[in-house]
């Protein structure tokens, strides 16, 4: 997988989470170190990378001026190839039981190997159970002084209040498009796989703000085609079901012109290509909210959504109608609930069009 291949080594690579990398690096640099932390927010944002990242730092032989390990010394290559007994990564999703806690407070008796920081990071730690949390907390309030725990969460409401107050919290962000884009255009680059800025736009778009999720589905393009084939829009759709970045442009084009026909030829088309007409659906609402907000007000989409084109076309802005807008939204959002139990799989799109520009 090129999540795994292109995982950072460095903080320096670590991709949009700059106000805790500084926070982080200037601990390094300062010596100012926490023995608990807590990483929280959405999942494929880089927890656990910063950990390991974090992890090298702290028991790196030569650590740079800024905080980064040097990724060449001993301590730093043993990480890198997964053999280090300074670092001890638990899944609480499937070790959350009191037991698998007792262990991990034995282990954090013994003095680290390398002789600086035994580290442990506890991913989807609001998964272990109540008497595992208690029993963790127990560590917490005494730790030995050698140990660095480093917890990790898409749910920080699960833990326990009194976990809370014993750690330094970070919350990572979800990236903007623009940022899983240029990265994994970079990744394209290198591995030599030629696909167009449109399909890596969906693919980034599609993400969702997790960079990881984009890196996988540029792993299953690489699988599914030979080295130095062109990879269309169409093999992305057919591949991985996701939606170009220009179709709903279009498509709002069509239905801001009153080109009606045209918005059913264009639903029966796509539905015809291969798209999943849900996914489109859900798209499509997002990217009418992102229109309704350049409407409305044009700072906030600058601050929100700078990773979104509303389209290419420069008269655009100035058919926008917000009450259209906030038409079509609802015409839609009841579109796609209706469409799982519509006998036809076009209809309840081809009715919204219906709705929206009348019947005559």
């Amino acid at each position: 997988m090129l999540y795994r291949k292109y995982r950072p080594q460095t903080f320096a690579e670590v991709v949009g989470q700059d106000h805790i990398i500084k926070t982080l690096t200037g601990g390094l640099i300062s010596g100012r170190i926490g023995h608990a932390y807590l990483f929280t927010g959405p999942r494929g944002t880089g927890k656990t990378s910063v950990a390991r990242v974090f992890a090298k730092s702290l028991n790196c032989h030569n650590l740079s001026k800024d905080g980064n390990p040097d990724n060449k010394c001993d301590s730093c290559s043993i990480m890198n190839e997964g053999r280090s007994m300074d670092l001890i990564e638990i899944d609480a999703a499937s070790n959350r039981g009191i037991e698998d806690i007792r262990n991990l407070k034995e282990s954090a008796l013994v003095a680290a190997p390398s002789g600086k920081y035994k580290v442990f990071i506890i991913d989807e730690v609001h998964m272990l159970s109540k008497d595992a949390f208690n029993a963790l907390l127990k560590i917490l309030e005494e730790p030995p002084a050698h140990v660095i725990f480093i917890l990790a969460t898409t749910e920080s409401h699960k833990i326990l209040p009194t976990v809370l107050s014993r750690v330094q919290r970070f919350d990572f962000k979800r990236l903007t498009t623009d940022q899983i884009f240029n990265k994994i255009k970079d990744v394209a680059r290198i591995e030599k796989i030629k696909i167009g800025d449109d399909s890596l736009r969906s693919m980034a778009i599609s993400a969702d703000g997790a960079l990881r999720d984009a890196e996988v589905y540029l792993s299953k393009i690489r699988a599914a085609y030979p080295l130095g084939q062109e990879v269309t829009a169409k093999d992305v759709i057919e591949t991985l079901g996701l939606i170009p970045a220009d179709y709903f442009p279009k498509f709002v084009s069509l239905i801001f012109n009153s080109e009606k026909e045209k918005a059913i030829e264009f639903i029966s088309d796509i539905h015809g290509s291969g798209v999943d007409l849900d996914n489109f659906s859900k798209g499509l609402i997002e990217y009418l909210r992102k229109v309704l907000i350049s409407k409305i007000s044009p700072a906030t989409l600058a601050a929100y959504f700078s990773d979104v084109e509303i389209s290419s076309d420069a008269n655009f802005t100035h058919q926008i109608d917000p009450k259209l807008v906030v038409r079509m939204i609802a015409s839609f959002s009841n579109a796609r609930n209706e469409m799982k139990t519509s006998p036809i799989p076009t209809l309840s799109l081809e009715l919204a069009v219906m709705d929206v520009l009348g019947f005559s």
